[in-house]
């Protein structure tokens, strides 16, 4: 396999992160309004993640990898990319329920729908009520979190 560069898209290659979509995931696309991360490998992106700046937060609104990358640690390895960013606001996803232990793995962890900041808890809502099983999530950065709790368990 080819080295893969992770990186934040350059708003001028929008139009690829959504060939992609178009292709595997019709129902999604990626928005200018977004802050877009991908892996590449070969000039050609393999996957992508976007997030939305809602306020004082963001939601990760979409993760997408190809097909015959899937299952190689792209995912995880795109988030880790897009830790810093996920770091300078609080950061939420609505996981698919077949998703969750994946963004378990990633840093994310399980909440409370009443615990969502009402300016996306109403989107989740509607999301719910239309039919989507989905969970709501909050990044937790567990090397921040183990670093503050040894310094705490220290004094």
């Amino acid at each position: 396999m080819s080295q893969i560069i992770y990186r934040q898209l350059d708003p001028i290659r929008l139009p690829l992160v959504n060939k992609i979509y178009k292709s595997f995931y019709p129902s999604g696309k990626a928005k200018r309004d977004e802050t877009i991360w991908v892996a590449e490998s070969n000039n050609s992106i393999i996957a992508s993640v976007r997030f939305k700046t809602i306020d004082d937060i963001q939601l990760l609104t979409g993760m997408l990898v190809i097909p015959e990358y899937r299952l190689q640690g792209i995912a995880y390895k795109l988030i880790e990319a897009c830790r810093n960013q996920m770091n300078q606001q609080a950061c939420y996803c609505f996981a698919f329920q077949e998703l969750e232990v994946f963004y378990q793995k990633s840093g994310f962890q399980t909440i409370n729908s009443e615990n969502l900041p009402n300016n996306i808890k109403q989107r989740f809502q509607r999301y719910a009520n239309s039919g989507k099983n989905l969970i709501p999530m909050l990044f937790i950065d567990t090397l921040t979190s183990e670093c503050m709790s040894k310094n705490i368990s220290k004094h």
